[in-house]
């Protein structure tokens, strides 16, 4: 979740909630936040393990992240390889490659027309 937050900008954050907030309630704050945090959590996890019992025994041991479209695809399609891999791309979407550039169309010029995909 905080990959790409580094310490300057907790910092910035710390700092900005000083003059939202003020120094009297940013400790009420945070502990409100931290409390409202852990209720999540332990909601995610009831609601986990309420699903694990409803499944039954025969599924109580499903890992939910094998449901994540990605790596769906990537276990059943690819053999747990990365697509771009098993496809031989140097990177995803074959985003190596360089755009096509087209010329500008003149004045009174049509485009072009492809039957086929129209």
């Amino acid at each position: 979740m905080f990959d790409s937050l580094g310490w300057p900008e907790i910092g910035l954050l710390i700092v900005v909630a000083l003059f939202v907030f003020g120094p009297e309630r940013l400790p009420k704050m945070i502990a409100e936040a931290g409390r409202m945090i852990r209720a999540l959590r332990t909601m995610a996890n009831n609601a986990r393990e309420d699903l694990k019992t409803e499944l039954g025994p025969e599924l109580g041991d499903l890992d939910l992240t094998s449901l994540n479209p990605t790596s769906f695809i990537k276990k059943n399609l690819f053999d747990g390889q990365d697509p771009a891999e098993a496809l031989g791309l140097d990177s995803p979407l074959g985003l190596d490659a360089p755009p096509v550039r087209q010329r500008p169309l003149t004045e009174g010029e049509r485009a072009p027309y492809d039957v086929d995909a129209t």
